[in-house]
Formats: C-alpha cells, sequence, structure tokens
C-alpha cells in the first residue's frame, strides 16, 4: 500500500541472497526530471466515456509542487535518500492527473557494495484520488526490474503485463494508495479498509489510526497523527514486519517519520525537507 516499501527494500535486500536478473531497459540517463511513463509510453487508451459518472474528493492536503525529501536510515546509519514529489499535472484519458513521482537512491559508501536508484512514477487523477498508471523502475545491486500497470477505471479491470484483472471500484495503487490516506478523516481509535492493487494481486488493507503524539525529524518538530497499513490477507508486507507512519496533524497530512521493522531494528525513513504544494 504505502511508498515505504521503495524506502526500505534498499535495506532489506542488503541481508538477502542474490535475486535473480529481470529482463529491463536501461535507464542510466534518465534524469530524476524524466518523465519516464512518456518515455516509454505504448498503450493507447481512449478518452472516458462522458457518461461515466466519476466519484469527486475534496482535497487541500497535497497538490503540485509538494516536494518531500526524506534520509533512510538503519540505527544510527544513514543508508539513502528518497524523495517524493508531485512536479505537475498532466492529461490522460481526458482526465486531468497528477504526475507523482518517487525516488530511492543509495548513499556513496553504500554504492560501493549494494547500488540502489529506484524510480517509481503514477498517475493520480486530481479529482478521484485514484490511479490510472503506475510504472517502476528497480535497480537494487544486480537486481533489475521495470514493470507497468494500467487502470482502466471505468470498466475496473487493472492491466498488468500480459493478464487482465478485474478488481473493485476505485481501486488503489501501491502510491496512490498512500496519498488516498491523506484525503481521510483520521479520528483515533478508528480504521478504514482500502482495497489496493500491486504486482498483479489485490492486497486488502486495513488502515488502523492509533494515537497523536510530537514527532521531532531532521526537518523539524511536529505535531503528529500515528497510522499503520495491516493486510487482511497475506501479501506485500508479510516479510517486512511492522510498518508506521507518522502524518501532519493539520490539513496537510504530511509523512514525516516512517518506520519499518527488520530483523534487528528498525529502518526509517525521517523527513529532512519539504516544499508545500502550490495552491
Amino acid at each position: 500500500m504505502m511508498p515505504l516499501w521503495i524506502f526500505v527494500r534498499m535495506l532489506v535486500l542488503l541481508s538477502e541472497q542474490d535475486l535473480p536478473p529481470e529482463s529491463y531497459e536501461p535507464f542510466e540517463n534518465v534524469s530524476d526530471s524524466t518523465n519516464i511513463a512518456a518515455v516509454h509510453e505504448d498503450e493507447a487508451q481512449p478518452p472516458v466515456d462522458p457518461s461515466w459518472r466519476k466519484r469527486r474528493i475534496q482535497q487541500d492536503s497535497f497538490g503540485v509542487g509538494e516536494r518531500l525529501i526524506f534520509d533512510v536510515a538503519y540505527g544510527p546509519i544513514v543508508a539513502g535518500e528518497a524523495t517524493m514529489s508531485i512536479p505537475e499535472t498532466v492529461m490522460y484519458r481526458g482526465q486531468v492527473c497528477y504526475r507523482v513521482v518517487t525516488t530511492a537512491r543509495s548513499t556513496q559508501f553504500v554504492d560501493t557494495f549494494f547500488k540502489v536508484r529506484d524510480r517509481v512514477e503514477t498517475l493520480i487523477d486530481m479529482e478521484g484520488i485514484f490511479p490510472w498508471r503506475f510504472e517502476k523502475r528497480i535497480r537494487e545491486g544486480r537486481y533489475r526490474s521495470h514493470r507497468k500497470e494500467i487502470y482502466d477505471q471505468p470498466s475496473e479491470r487493472v492491466y498488468y503485463k500480459k493478464d487482465t484483472i478485474d478488481v473493485a471500484p476505485y481501486i488503489q495503487g501501491v502510491l496512490s494508495s498512500f496519498y488516498f490516506v491523506r484525503t481521510m478523516d483520521l479520528e483515533v481509535g478508528k480504521h478504514f479498509d482500502i482495497d489496493n492493487f500491486g504486482d498483479g494481486k489485490i492486497y486488502p488493507l486495513r488502515v488502523l489510526v492509533h494515537k497523536k503524539e510530537k514527532v521531532r525529524v531532521p526537518a523539524g518538530t511536529f505535531k503528529c497523527i500515528l497510522v499503520e497499513p495491516i493486510l487482511k490477507e497475506e501479501g506485500i508486507f508479510k516479510h517486512e514486519g511492522r510498518l508506521r507512519i507518522w502524518l501532519t496533524d493539520d490539513a496537510y497530512r504530511m509523512p514525516v517519520l516512517m518506520k519499518s521493522k527488520a530483523l534487528i531494528g528498525s529502518i526509517d525513513a525521517r523527513l529532512t525537507r519539504y516544499t508545500r504544494h502550490r495552491n
């Protein structure tokens, strides 16, 4: 569900054996400003039928111009940097979408034995806060992966590799679900469920809202709400353990700290710098 997977895998995989290489397209020359979705666009999707009644969610939590930068640490060791940004809106199937980009990059020291260059993009419908398209490019050590998911929301289908998967209305993706949570009314002691899709499978999630507390990170001290996504069925978070996310207790619901249990200790993504979105 949450994009913390892109942050924590760089360290989780350090303790694993060699992963089998996947077929992939080289992307060493793709810069941080490159729209990889446009570079590798190969699917033809028609405009949405105007008779489709799309949901609309009013939100001011995020928008174009937001940029969040995190350090990724295992205990006292900072192993990399991760970013989450919304650089622009684009048109997709006649719908205005946020182009959301996340990256993860290992430090120069970690590069010497386990180089990480991960990049994920998704197109999130600006009105309905659901995904239309998802693409990820992973480089972790000798492991390479390039995958895409196309969300035909009006038809309630997802196209992944050569498969067509029937899904629930307005199903979320790995990255879009994170932004969807930021639009929710987070009441301590309550929970809500999200239908989530990733890597060819459907993952029903339950998001628990635990408590409010102050959190100190390199970017400052923030009043936060602690939330925790729990898999209702076996799936994506099983091997990563407990995941906790601290969102600011204000209209922005900005993530400032994310923790995932490791075999020993925890892996933390801590906000170091941020830019608010333009109103």
